[in-house]
């Protein structure tokens, strides 16, 4: 006979179910990794929906045992394995084991972040994780920020934050100044920059890209003429996005020229080192965000570069107070009178309420491991890419687009004589056909109208080999896809 409905809810009388579940789930989980041998299976979203709607969700299993026979069936197998050397797509991360002990914790306990009479510890140990991410960054005694789901909600706040300083150092009423409201970024920036305009409320407009050079950095010659640009035409630069760290390419904008340029126009200036945080931690190459302690906010996510599980990302401010800007107070939850008392409640600087104590994770991954371990793994995969850069570079049936300051690599593979007119058609093949295969994943972008395919470095285990062997599956997918368009391809090998 199942357990009654309370049985199941994790109390003192139950904690020793709560143990053999969780530690027959967790069994389970490690069993399938050990034995993981590519890093997909290459289904199909038909075929595995197929699965998924076979389940019938108002007729329960019984037990946990069989939800997780299930659960094989319809998650674990045909997971997507980050943990896996040939998965090279996109900024997912394998993870730290202190880390996913520190979620165990967290799951069970469930604190909520947002009040400290629901949070208590939780809300130090996040506070304290603060302080210290915003030293490694340079930014000040006055420095302050908040957990966040990831980097677009940290980009969303910082330029809400700037949105709000603008505002009130306008003249006009709000009404009149909102339209006129600009922010500069890079062409090369991440997209939450344009949804957050939306988000905002500013004009469709609001955003403009400034030119990148062919490294793919903000060129700052360009960024001052987006600054006269603006002056010129009566508009106001609300914020600057300089990126330390882009999506496709690993670029990092020249951080002190921009800092410069924001200090002087006195515009706020937004870094998103969402992916480049992992040089916070690096002993060799930390020196690669020097401008950064400029910045009046930094987005930090730690779930790319520190190897922590989804989600655990900060906004950083260097001036806590901006973080105002975000503060509501409920008589129910955080009243006016628990800042008197110096209640420490972190809803008064997040865009979020209830808040899952994600910071644990990375508490436990430094207690455990150091920040200089971290540090070491992320050298890594950055030494990685620039090998991967030079195997391509050094191939003829490559072309790569430029050498990344951290751990991506973009390039195609460009076939010869005839063939040539097919080469975006064969690189987006040669993707598809690897993900079906399931023996190796990488990514896809366009650079200047192009199809090319892009390599993510994030997992310290993927070795030199592994890269090679996956440079010759997409050359042989890619050569399969133009001589069926064209006929055979003259040979090409590699130098």
């Amino acid at each position: 006979m199942p357990p009654a409905a309370r049985e199941h809810l994790l109390t003192n009388a139950t904690a020793d179910r709560y143990l053999r579940t969780v530690t027959d789930g967790a069994a389970r989980v490690a069993a399938r990794i050990a034995g993981t041998d590519r890093p997909f299976t290459g289904i199909t979203p038909e075929h595995l929906a197929l699965e998924v709607a076979t389940a019938d969700l108002d007729r329960p299993l019984g037990d946990a045992a069989a939800a997780l026979d299930e659960l094989n069936d319809v998650y674990l197998r045909d997971a997507v394995y980050f943990h896996h050397p040939r998965y090279l797509a996109h900024l997912n991360c394998p993870v730290v084991i202190p880390a996913l002990l520190g979620e165990t914790v967290l799951s069970a306990v469930n604190s909520s972040l947002d009040t400290w009479d629901q949070s208590a510890g939780g809300t130090l140990i996040e506070q304290r994780l603060i302080d210290w991410t915003a030293r490694r960054a340079g930014l000040g005694p006055l420095a302050d920020g908040v957990f966040t789901s990831g980097g677009s909600q940290s980009n969303l706040q910082a330029l809400l934050l700037a949105r709000e300083e603008a505002l009130a150092a306008s003249g006009p009423p709000r009404a009149e100044t909102l339209p006129r409201l600009r922010v500069l970024t890079s062409a090369a920036g991440h997209f939450s920059v344009q949804k957050s305009a939306k988000l905002l409320g500013l004009a469709p407009d609001a955003v403009v890209t400034v030119e990148v050079d062919a490294d793919r950095r903000m060129r700052p010659a360009a960024l001052d003429r987006a600054f006269e640009r603006c002056r010129r035409d009566g508009l106001t630069v609300m914020a600057v996005v300089a990126t330390a760290g882009t999506t496709d390419f690993g670029s990092i904008d020249p951080l002190p020229e921009i800092a410069r340029r924001c200090a002087a126009a006195g515009v706020w200036l937004h870094v998103d080192a969402a992916y480049g945080c992992g040089l916070l931690a690096s002993r060799t190459r930390r020196h690669l965000l020097d401008g950064i302690e400029r910045a009046d906010s930094v987005t930090v996510d730690y779930h790319k570069s520190f190897f922590q599980p989804v989600s655990s990302s900060a906004l950083l401010v260097r001036d806590g107070r901006a973080l105002r800007h975000a503060t509501y107070h409920a008589d129910y939850l955080n009243p006016e009178r628990t800042v008197a008392e110096r209640i420490p409640n972190q809803v008064n600087k997040s865009l979020q309420t209830t808040r899952r104590f994600d910071a644990l994770k990375l508490w436990m991954t430094l207690r455990v491991m150091g920040a200089d371990a971290i540090g070491e793994l992320f050298d890594e995969v950055v030494d990685r890419a620039a090998a991967a850069w030079s195997l391509l570079s050094e191939d003829p049936r490559f072309e790569v687009v430029t050498r990344s300051q951290l751990s991506t690599v973009v390039f195609r593979y460009l076939p010869t004589g005839p063939g040539r007119a097919y080469a975006d058609e064969a690189n987006l093949h040669a993707r598809a056909a690897l993900a079906a295969s399931g023996d190796a994943v990488v990514a896809g972008t366009t650079v200047d109208g192009r199809h090319f395919l892009k390599f993510t470095l994030l997992n310290p285990e993927t070795t030199i080999d592994d890269i090679a062997a996956v440079v010759e599956l997409v050359a042989e997918h890619a050569d399969r896809y133009v001589e069926r368009a064209i006929g055979p391809m003259p040979a090409c090998t590699a130098s």
